[in-house]
């Protein structure tokens, strides 16, 4: 009907490949952030339906600190049902990679589509409302804020009233029984839990997570591979339907990464040196590339 809001596709094919970012919202139409109610989960059913079909796309990227090259030609794919894992040593552009997904850092060329639309000049808010939850390395939490007002950060572009999702304490129960409390009374693992939940609040469809595992202990380590994989495999139930993600997640823990990964990554130097299927990652012999 013409007076539903537009889908998530549909809005994320108006973003131009480069010049002036447009407002998200339809002219004449709701405002931006309500429309995006609907066009979340129309993006994730309609990527779960397409299979294999790669959510994001990225294209031979090309990043610069400065005359540092950071970032060279590095092209990959994510799909919808699979944990996509990068993996290298301490400054091969791993975090870096992440950022420039996110927009957090300005690509100097190729293309990051999401969706099937170009992406690549739009900013991060532009990013986070058609549908990329981000967990940033280091948690980033605010600390001065409770845990539920952290949540709702997660909720920002949302209108005032949008509930958290009952679904983000059935993956961290934890995080029930402490709403009250400070972010920064949170042992590191919690921290992590909560960093996890606010990116999952606004119901993405790709989840790109930077070192999840970094300064954890095991019990919570094992606690948050079993949510990765189950979003992956089974998806995040919001309204009663589950809706799986792609996952794209930087690590450099290898057995973490081995028991996730369905594709990996070996970065080095700003390139991806080698690539392949999950289940190969020991015959890869990966493991030894980490540790060189």
């Amino acid at each position: 009907m013409a007076d539903e809001a537009p889908t998530l596709a549909a809005r994320a094919a108006a973003l131009p490949p480069g010049g002036a970012r447009p407002a998200l919202g339809r002219p004449g139409g709701r405002p931006a952030r309500e429309a995006n109610r609907s066009g979340v989960g129309a993006l994730a059913a309609a990527a779960d339906a397409a299979g294999a079909t790669p959510l994001l796309q990225v294209n031979a990227i090309d990043q610069y600190y400065g005359g540092s090259h950071i970032l060279r030609r590095v092209s990959f794919e994510a799909v919808v049902g699979e944990v996509t894992v990068v993996l290298g040593r301490n400054g091969v552009g791993k975090t870096t990679l992440l950022k420039s997904l996110m927009g957090v850092v300005p690509v100097r060329s190729g293309s990051v589509r999401f969706a099937g639309a170009d992406v690549t000049r739009a900013t991060p808010y532009e990013r986070v409302r058609l549908g990329i939850g981000y967990v940033p390395q280091g948690r980033e939490i605010f600390g001065r804020l409770t845990v539920q007002e952290n949540l709702q950060m997660g909720l920002a572009y949302k209108p005032g009233r949008t509930p958290l999702p009952p679904e983000l304490f059935e993956l961290f129960p934890v995080l029930k029984a402490m709403l009250h409390r400070r972010g920064g009374d949170l042992s590191g693992g919690q921290q992590q839990q909560l960093a996890i939940a606010r990116a999952l609040a606004a119901a993405p469809s790709l989840l790109v997570l930077d070192e999840p595992t970094e300064g954890i202990q095991p019990s919570i380590i094992k606690d948050i591979g079993r949510v990765i994989r189950m979003l992956a495999g089974q998806g995040l139930s919001i309204d009663g339907k589950p809706r799986r993600m792609a996952i794209v997640l930087v690590e450099q823990y290898y057995d973490f990464a081995a028991e996730l990964a369905d594709r990996y990554l070996v970065m080095e130097r700003g390139e991806i040196v080698q690539r392949g299927r999950g289940a190969d990652m020991e015959a890869d012999s990966v493991r030894r590339m980490m540790s060189i």
